[in-house]
């Protein structure tokens, strides 16, 4: 179950971090859209998939320690 926390952690924070560099980059170009999704939508995706990423490595994290 660690394992597969850990993992989907690392994924969902990998994916997080290059969501919201490439909604940054886009907008810093100018564009409100892309994709047909907002520039900001594109961004507090992730955000929130960073968020998730931290709450699975939380999790694995305290479920160490408890034991």
């Amino acid at each position: 179950m660690h394992k597969l926390l850990l993992s989907i952690g690392r994924l969902a924070g990998v994916v997080g971090v290059l969501v919201a560099a490439l909604a940054g980059t886009v907008r810093l170009t100018g564009r409100y859209e892309l994709v047909g999704f907002e520039v900001g939508t594109l961004l507090i995706a992730g955000v929130a998939a960073m968020v998730f990423a931290c709450l699975c490595f939380l999790v694995v994290l305290t479920s160490r320690t408890a034991t």
